[in-house]
């Protein structure tokens, strides 16, 4: 097995001396050009010399934009603004000029240089992306003029080292070169030579197939200096390389690929610091440079080769595995720092497989104990803690999941391993093929990587079909996108958004969603009377959409609420002024750049101007803030119960349900369950007041206890405070602890309204985030009412299981069957999830004893039939027999005792089920006559003459078939055994001279004989001589066995064995193969012997 198997599937050795987070890197000297003041430098330049708005970097999970697993560039974050969706009311709409370091994750999706990293020395699954970014400010000269002074002034950087490229035009979307930037350069001081023109596919940048886009310029660097390396540019040279884009938005690209100019240019830049870092430190590797050093001699220290020598090519495997596990160790540290988890699915998926490659690395290749891999997270903390201080905090928690999934990945190689062992004895894998639905379901489920399994396999001499295991992949890629995307909505791109815009459309007012009273304890919505703006018909603004036309629809005010913030949308629908018995339906309501988009399909002609009246379903509203407001109250209990580190990762409420994702370590015992359900009915029974009131963003993010989630808020921000009003938490720095949090939700406005509140599920999506799903009021009056009945049913069953238990095998087997199917009941039915952890962990001891109980009788029951049957039959080679059995388990039983009772027969018995009218079929044969009748070729022979199949191993196997007839079956199961061992006989025969002598003489001895060449010999010490005259005896006396086939043979002869040879022989089994002098088996005559059984003569 390779070397990563030897290590990691057996003991594995950890790292010895003190724990690893006790003890924290040295911080180095930083060198002259460090990577802190490479970034400081930036920043400043930008900041303080040209007024750009220093914007932190955003997690590296995006925002609201499912389009990307990972933020890869530092425009994601800006999207909206460039989108022209970005909250009027926020502070983003307000950026002009911006500038920021970006954390990025190029790993999966469109943009991944995950299997690249570790080849050569500039490819990172994570980076930093310096840039600075103007949104209706500047263009292009005062960007192209403040990157040269930046690059050559600042940095010092030589100009004569430096490239620069612009964009050479496209015929195909009609664009011509862009002669502007040319000019810029120019007038700049680079010279003709160096200023360079390149396609499309070079120097032209787009966010997606639709959205903002543009040309861009490069600027590279010439890494040796003294030549013309203008013909290296874009060539792929690793001396030669792109270290900064300047990209100049002017266009947005529509559905059907025009190309329309843009209302509001804007200005997007990106410089890997990385890259820039490796020029101005002078090192030809970007792990050459102080960002990798410390990790480069903490893996040294803990690996087993030598140091890192920064060579790549065939030969230098070492040197990229400490590439791959630095990096690894990185993008690691800042993925679970800002909450993505190794998991199953999209983002979550791509870092399990980042952390499973750097282990493999780090066992495999580093000969590094286990815990290496989590050991370095200090390192990059301490590397990165300034710029991101989030790093610093999460770091312990970044260690505990690195460790946990580290583990769990060895032990799911432990079980992919035993899987691939059992699945290569079976039928098809001897064959020499193994099957693609094991080897994706190891890749899937246990996260096996598919070039250790092509490994394993290699070594077995099995292969597998890869092109089928891809097409499988495929297809579970292709079903989870298809999930994902199900469901559409009509879209307003950029620049329909700035049509309304420049023709006055005004923003939506959407105050109306929170004005509601309760009046006589019940919630009442004041009716809402609005005007159509605008219509829009998926791809342009229309003034009038036709019946049964899908459109979007803008109104000067709604009353309906948008899906935000985790909260589901209103359902209802508004009515024309003039025609109110034709309701349109609203299917969706959307916000984007300030405007609430209706989703209708016209029922009726709407044209922009018409007045229309909006009816909300309020059964679903009122749902929904009940709901939400209960979260709040759950989010308070989590915390309450399982302490300060307890953090929102995100939320869904629904009408219906509520999900609530967090971080913590483990999933919660049943009595942390009770306690938060407790602590949110506290605050449901006191019937405390919900408190709402906007604050300004900056005064509202001060408020102590206040819980706030990764998103951007407006300014100014609603706050929601239970019992507590919002205007004592701003006037006092500290109150009682209550639910504090910046929503725009709608809520109640009293909790009672909550009614209750049940926790139905909770589990652990991957190692440090759980989901809990709750319902409240109603439903959770019938989940508590449905697990008191279950509690009722698992009673009831004690209760008879410790009792009177039953003493006949029907009644056993009904109690086993009613156990599972509580317990089905019990996984699948909405209950307190704390008390389905209890009733599950006493069902499984129910059926540990009603198993047992079944085993128990039909064990029993197997050993009358077993003696019944030895009481009427003698000593027989064939045995086979129908029996009754009320299961194939009491049949293979039986056989199973009487095989123990004659060791030297061939046995199938056949039981007929009376209610299904099915045949069940069970054999068994000796080990050392495998190679003359197996029992999975016996028992699939007899099944599938009765129309059914069979199977097993060559010694015990089992199986179904259907008729009515089962004499007819045994007399052809019987004749196909005796066939079989009648036939390896004479195969014997045929492949070795006859020997003279005498051991014997009599008809029964030559039963003795044949029955010895079928079995190893057993002494070892028998004379060979002998061995070779029995050999002998038995071909010879091979045709009165052919005349004289029955199913009563007594075996004797040698008595030798030798790891499955032939007792006579000494070789391994021959194949069976037809003889000429065997007689067909269409042909049987039946008679019956004393005990009535079946007798097939020839």
């Amino acid at each position: 097995m390779i070397s990563l198997l030897s290590r990691s599937l057996g003991s594995v050795r950890r790292l010895s001396g003190p724990p690893v987070r006790s003890v924290a890197p040295d911080k180095p000297r930083p060198p002259e050009a460090s990577a802190a003041r490479v970034r400081k430098t930036f920043v400043d330049f930008f900041e303080r010399e040209h007024g750009h708005l220093l914007v932190p970097s955003s997690p590296v999970r995006p925002r609201g934009d499912p389009s990307l697993l990972f933020v890869n560039a530092g425009m994601n974050q800006f999207k909206p603004i460039l989108l022209g969706t970005a909250d009027p009311r926020g502070a983003m709409a307000s950026y002009r000029r911006v500038v920021n370091s970006q954390k990025c994750v190029r790993a999966g999706g469109k943009h991944n240089d995950l299997d690249d990293v570790g080849k050569d020395v500039y490819h990172h699954t994570f980076f930093e992306m310096m840039g600075n970014w103007s949104f209706g400010d500047y263009f292009k000269e005062e960007a192209c003029a403040m990157a040269w002074t930046l690059l050559t002034e600042r940095f010092g950087i030589a100009s004569d080292r430096l490239y620069v490229s612009y964009f050479a035009g496209d015929a195909a979307s009609g664009l011509g070169a862009d002669e502007e930037t040319r000019r810029i350069w120019l007038d700049i001081g680079v010279p003709p030579a160096r200023l360079l023109p390149f396609g499309p596919k070079e120097n032209f940048w787009e966010m997606g197939d639709t959205g903002p886009c543009g040309p861009c310029s490069e600027i590279h660097y010439d890494r040796v200096g003294g030549r013309d390396a203008a013909g290296l540019v874009n060539k792929g040279c690793p001396d030669v390389l792109e270290i900064w884009n300047l990209v100049f938005m002017q266009y947005s690209r529509e559905c059907h690929g025009e190309l329309r100019a843009l209302p509001c240019r804007s200005v997007d830049t990106g410089l890997g610091l990385e890259r820039l870092l490796g020029i101005l430190q002078g090192k030809t590797s970007n792990y050459d440079t102080d960002l990798f050093a410390p990790l480069m001699d903490a893996i040294h220290q803990r690996s087993g080769v030598s140091a890192y020598g920064g060579r790549t090519g065939p030969g230098a495997q070492v040197d990229a595995a400490y590439r791959v596990v630095a990096d690894h160790a990185r993008a690691l540290t800042v993925c679970i720092a800002d909450g993505v988890h190794p998991g199953t699915s999209g983002a979550e998926l791509v870092l399990r497989r980042i952390l499973r490659r750097a282990v493999r690395f780090c066992t495999e290749v580093l000969r590094a104990p286990q815990g290496t891999l989590a050991s370095l997270v200090p390192y990059v903390a301490r590397s990165l803690g300034d710029a991101y201080p989030e790093l610093r905090r999460e770091a312990d928690r970044a260690m505990d999941v690195i460790d946990e999934n580290e583990d769990h990945f060895l032990s799911g190689l432990r079980k992919g391993s035993r899987l691939i062992r059992r699945t290569l004895d079976t039928t098809d894998a001897q064959r020499g093929r193994f099957p693609a639905s094991v080897v994706c379901s190891l890749h899937r489920d246990l996260g096996f990587p598919l070039d250790l399994v092509d490994l394993m396999l290699e070594e077995k001499g099995v292969s597998v079909d890869r092109q089928e295991v891809e097409r499988l992949i495929a297809n579970q890629h292709k079903a989870t996108s298809e999930r994902a995307g199900a469901g559409g909505h009509v879209a307003m791109g950029a620049v329909v958004l700035a049509e309304l815009r420049r023709g006055g459309v005004a923003y939506t007012e959407d105050s109306a969603k929170y004005e509601y009273a309760v009046e006589r304890e019940r919630y009442v919505f004041p009716p809402c009377r609005a005007r159509v703006l605008a219509l829009f018909d998926g791809t342009a603004l229309v003034s009038q959409v036709a019946p049964g036309q899908r459109c979007g629809v803008i109104l000067d005010r709604t009353s309906f609420y948008a899906e935000r913030g985790g909260q589901d949308a209103d359902r209802g629908y508004f009515v024309r002024a003039d025609l109110q018995e034709v309701p349109f339906s609203v299917e969706g309501v959307l916000t984007a750049g300030g405007y609430v988009i209706h989703q209708v399909t016209a029922t009726d002609t709407l044209e922009t101007g018409d007045q229309v009246h909006l009816h909300l379903d309020q059964t679903h509203r009122l749902a929904c803030m009940t709901n939400h407001t209960a979260t709040h109250l759950l989010n308070f209990a989590l915390r309450n119960v399982l302490g300060p580190s307890v953090r929102q990762r995100g939320t869904r409420v629904s009408a219906r349900r509520l999900r609530f994702d967090f971080s913590v370590k483990a999933s919660l015992s049943a009595s942390e369950l009770r306690q938060v359900e407790t602590c949110v009915k506290a605050a449901v029974v006191n019937n405390q007041a919900v408190h709402v009131q906007e604050v300004p963003l900056e005064a509202a993010i001060k408020i102590a206890g206040v819980r706030t989630v990764d998103e951007a808020y407006p300014d100014p921000v609603r706050v929601v405070s239970v019992s507590v009003p919002v205007s004592e938490l701003l006037d006092r720095p500290a109150v009682e602890r209550t639910s504090v949090e910046l929503c725009c939700g709608t809520h109640l406005v009293q909790t009672a309204s909550i009614g209750d509140l049940v926790i139905v599920s909770e589990r652990q999506l991957v190692k440090g985030i759980s989901r809990v799903v709750a319902v409240t009021g109603t439903d959770a009056t019938l989940a508590r009412e449905a697990g008191q009945s279950l509690l009722e049913e698992v009673d009831s069953l004690s209760a008879r299981m410790t009792g009177s238990a039953p003493s006949c095998l029907d009644s056993a087997q009904s109690l086993a069957k009613e156990v599972g199917v509580v317990s089905d009941a019990v996984g699948n039915t909405p209950i307190p999830q704390w008390l389905r952890g209890e009733l599950q962990v006493r069902l499984k001891a129910l059926q540990r004893q009603s198993n047992t109980l079944v085993r128990k009788l039909e064990t029993a029951q197997a050993t009358l039939t077993a003696q019944a049957l030895l009481a009427k039959t003698k000593q027989e080679v064939v045995l086979v027999d129908c029996v009754e059995a009320p299961s194939l388990s009491v049949l293979m039983k039986t056989v199973n005792h009487l095989s123990a009772a004659r060791p030297d027969a061939h046995i199938m018995l056949l039981a007929r089920q009376r209610h299904s009218g099915k045949i069940l079929c069970a054999c068994q044969v000796p080990e050392d006559s495998a190679a003359a009748l197996s029992a999975s070729d016996w028992a699939t022979a007899v099944c599938q003459r009765t129309g059914g199949d069979g199977g097993g191993s060559a010694v015990v196997a089992r199986g179904t078939g259907t008729g009515a007839d089962v004499a007819e079956a045994v007399a052809w199961a019987e004749m196909f055994a005796c066939n079989s061992l009648a036939t390896f006989t004479l195969q014997l025969r045929d492949r070795l001279p006859i020997q003279t002598g005498s051991v014997g003489a009599g008809p029964n001895h030559s039963a003795r004989i044949v029955r010895g060449a079928l079995r190893p010999s057993r002494h070892k010490d028998e004379d060979p001589r002998a061995r070779r005259r029995c050999s002998a005896s038995a071909l010879k006396t091979a045709s009165d066995l052919t005349e004289r086939r029955t199913s009563r043979h007594s075996r004797r002869c040698c008595r030798r064995r030798d790891n499955k040879t032939c007792c006579c022989l000494g070789k391994p089994r021959l194949p069976k193969i037809p003889h000429q002098s065997s007689p067909a088996l269409s042909s049987p005559q039946n008679t019956r012997n004393s005990f009535g059984r079946v007798i097939t003569s020839f």
